[in-house]
């Protein structure tokens, strides 16, 4: 279903808001990025939040996948769709060729999208290891990858909680990261782009 430009920035603004006032969320860029340019987000997991954040100050509307029981409630569902959420099911998020499918078919919509390397949110607010799915996107693709980072959410609301409590969040968008035609194609070029990525994770976490 087509979304209501005019529904998707009150959604934005307001949550905006409420993050600006309630955590105290400040946004940093590296670098800016090229208006005409679709990305792969990468970002850090550590709590439900982080989406939202993301999603509330990245400059374009950006599509991620969703577990379906969010979309339960009729008004978070509608709020979470005007931000770019995308439902899938326990199969296919279970399935990580079935969501690799999910975000390829997104990107090559025209769509920018957000993907958590780590596969799953941390447990105790500390960078995991990556998973390999976002290089896969990114070669099949062709597609630059745009690192960004998150400090504070977990404190805001770790696993488990119910309430978000106004705990100070940061966010740092990094510089994108370009790969050559044959980096993307080369046998080895999956683990370039990891290294990179988490090259990049690192200098974020220490810079913010």
């Amino acid at each position: 279903m087509k979304q209501s430009k005019i529904f998707y920035a009150f959604v934005k603004y307001f949550f905006i808001f409420l993050l600006k006032i309630y955590n105290r969320c400040s946004v940093k860029w590296l670098e800016k990025v090229n208006p005409d340019e679709k990305f792969i987000v990468a970002c850090n997991h550590v709590s439900n939040l982080d989406p939202l954040v993301v999603g509330c100050f990245f400059p374009r509307m950006l599509r991620y996948l969703a577990k379906e029981e969010l979309f339960h409630n009729k008004l978070f569902a509608a709020c979470i769709r005007a931000l770019g959420a995308v439902p899938v099911g326990r199969e296919n998020n279970a399935s990580a060729a079935g969501a690799l499918r999910g975000f390829m078919k997104l990107y090559q919509e025209g769509s920018d999208v957000l993907i958590f390397p780590e596969g799953g949110r941390s447990l105790d607010g500390k960078l995991q290891p990556l998973e390999g799915g976002v290089a896969v996107i990114a070669a099949r693709c062709q597609a630059p990858i745009l690192p960004a980072f998150i400090k504070g959410s977990f404190e805001a609301m770790p696993t488990g909680a119910k309430f978000v409590k106004p705990k100070k969040i940061k966010i740092v968008f990094g510089k994108p990261l370009y790969f050559s035609e044959e980096i993307y194609k080369s046998k080895d070029g999956r683990n370039v782009i990891m290294t990179e990525l988490e090259k990049s994770f690192k200098e974020l976490n220490a810079q913010i």
